[in-house]
């Protein structure tokens, strides 16, 4: 069963953009965003399995060396959002 999650990242100061677009290339990757507080950036990613969402961040994620630290968030449920901001 396929395996979601959200990533937090904290980036190294002036890095974001370019870790956004490393992060942005990765396969697993659905979307990825700048984010204002604590953390610079969010991804949504899916993988096969739990394993495979390890191999993910100790492969793929650790060899971006702008990325400080990460937050990992396993999707236990999810429905169905509206895909646009209501319009003004």
């Amino acid at each position: 069963m396929p395996v979601g999650a959200y990533i937090l990242f904290k980036v190294a100061s002036g890095n974001e953009r370019e870790a956004l677009e490393k992060i942005a290339n990765l396969p697993e990757v659905h979307t990825v965003g700048m984010v204002y507080g604590e953390y610079d950036l969010i991804a949504k990613i899916t993988v096969p399995t739990l394993h495979s969402l390890e191999d993910f961040m100790a492969k793929k994620i650790s060899k971006i060396p702008s990325i400080i630290l990460t937050s990992t968030m396993v999707i236990a449920q999810e429905h169905k959002g509206k895909s646009q901001h209501p319009k003004k």
